[in-house]
């Protein structure tokens, strides 16, 4: 049996995946296995992450996945599922990769990405006051989403990581760049991807679409950067035609 894991973003739990799912469990009971995988230092029982080496993350996250495994990134957890597909291709047997891009930062030769003075800003936002800019960076990746009230409901719910955590994941998001990695990944991709996300624009996502070999992107017209909260529904159905498995 197969196992589908599921790595959540920046600044945002594992309980963010329980609506997701909570309505793949029965569907995808007979041919997989469900879990819900924290990043290193995003709950109680773990030490605060003081710095991310990514290699030691990603060994550390796989270290108790016996393969097969099908990775659900969403956000930072994408960027760390394609990272992963290229670190461990014979562990990894599928994508799926929600809100997702190669390349956080806007650079020279990137146009997708924020600019790196707002990273820098939450970076300094966070060690001030933890929950007020969390509550700005949920604010500011459901603009323009048709069920942006009920999304920010949600994740008032969803705990967080410790400061040192949401320090180091803004430093991984700052410096990582996988755009040279990206072609080599040969597992099939789903790419979903909210038409409004304004932290990882469409743009970055027909970007992978491009470049990872056998991929397919759908993005959902009314959705910003968490198309799984606002439409969860339609997610889990796209979920369950790319694995082929009928409800």
């Amino acid at each position: 049996m197969s196992t589908i894991v599921f790595w959540h973003g920046w600044g945002m739990g594992p309980q963010v995946w329980n609506d997701l799912v909570e309505r793949l469990r029965t569907p995808l009971a007979p041919h997989y296995e469900l879990i819900v995988q924290p990043l290193p230092g995003y709950t109680p029982a773990q030490e605060p992450v003081v710095h991310y080496s990514v290699t030691q993350l990603l060994d550390d996250l796989m270290a108790g996945l016996s393969p097969p495994v099908i990775l659900c990134g969403w956000s930072l957890g994408a960027i760390l599922a394609m990272l992963a597909a290229s670190r461990y291709p014979e562990h990894i047997k599928k994508l799926v990769l929600i809100g997702a891009t190669p390349n956080f930062i806007r650079r020279t030769d990137w146009a997708n990405g924020i600019a790196i003075n707002m990273i820098d800003k939450m970076g300094a936002g966070i060690r001030v006051d933890p929950a007020a800019t969390l509550k700005r960076f949920v604010t500011i990746f459901n603009q323009n989403d048709v069920n942006a009230r009920e999304i920010t409901r949600k994740l008032a719910e969803v705990t967080s990581a410790p400061v040192p955590s949401l320090e180091s994941g803004l430093d991984l998001l700052k410096h990582t760049d996988l755009r040279s990695i990206v072609p080599g990944i040969r597992q099939p991709t789903l790419l979903i991807h909210g038409a409004h996300d304004t932290l990882m624009p469409v743009s970055a996502a027909e970007w992978l679409n491009r470049h990872i070999h056998k991929s397919q992107l759908l993005v959902f017209p009314d959705a910003s950067h968490a198309p799984f909260l606002s439409d969860t529904e339609q997610c889990a159905q796209v979920i369950m035609d790319f694995l082929d498995v009928r409800a």
